[in-house]
């Protein structure tokens, strides 16, 4: 079968081990707060009522194109299109194609670095692999202006971090909903976990203290996996509503 990510690509090892899916939603939960196109995901109401549920159906989503069948795939981002399509005919004007080339920085960023913090190194064909799966999924939306190759990448996604984020109510409001949704401890967890993969401009905007407390406790949660019982730790860390469909991300 013609998948549109070959079986053996290092994007479906990213992609199918939940730890690294939950750094990858670490990291754009901390972005899309400072996202200057963030009043997009407030228009519906859904994101400030359910930022979490929100937050992880859009990695939910590119998770499904990665592991699906080529026409699929394409029928999905496809699909991708028309709901955004739909909402820009409702609020009476268009998402910028800058909005949405950030959220594909994201994944893109945020793989890499999630893979690197809990695997290894990825080596330089390996991050040119990923971005070309995710410059797949941005052109099949019709998006232009993405780079040709990942070291031009390197240099759009440094001038879209300065170019496009900001600080502000949304972003105050939206942190606010996640410690709310996550209770205190938890919350606490996600902003260490966040700390470890996002840019440094991210962590100046959110003011996050330099100090990486959970950095250490990475060595250990990486042996905890290898004897079986990295489930353990997750069953106590997250959240009851989400622990089944987390554990369905784990390709055997």
């Amino acid at each position: 079968m013609n998948y549109f990510v070959d079986r053996g690509s290092i994007v479906r090892k990213i992609w199918g081990k939940s730890d690294t899916i939950l750094f990858i939603f670490a990291g754009a939960s901390a972005e899309f707060a400072l996202n200057k196109a963030v009043d997009w995901l407030y228009y519906t109401g859904v994101l400030p009522s359910d930022p979490l549920g929100r937050l992880f159906s859009t990695v939910k989503y590119a998770r499904k194109i990665v592991f699906a069948p080529r026409d699929e795939a394409e029928e999905a981002i496809r699909t991708l299109k028309t709901i955004h399509a739909s909402l820009e005919k409702s609020r009476g004007y268009a998402i910028p194609e800058w909005a949405y080339r950030d959220v594909l920085y994201m994944l893109i960023d945020y793989s890499i670095s999630a893979f690197e913090l809990l695997e290894r190194k990825l080596s330089v064909p390996e991050k040119e692999e990923v971005y070309d799966v995710f410059f797949r999924v941005g052109d099949g939306m019709g998006l232009i202006h993405l780079p040709n190759d990942y070291n031009s990448w390197m240099i759009s996604r440094e001038e879209h971090l300065k170019r496009d984020l900001a600080f502000s109510e949304f972003s105050r409001d939206l942190f606010k909903q996640y410690r709310v949704h996550l209770g205190s401890v938890r919350f606490k967890i996600l902003i260490e976990a966040q700390k470890l993969v996002v840019p440094a401009l991210v962590v100046r905007l959110l003011k996050f203290k330099r100090i990486k407390w959970i950095k250490p406790a990475i060595p250990i949660y990486k042996a905890t996996r290898k004897i079986g019982l990295s489930h353990v730790v997750k069953q106590i860390l997250l959240p009851s509503d989400y622990k089944e469909e987390i554990s369905k991300l784990d390709v055997v």
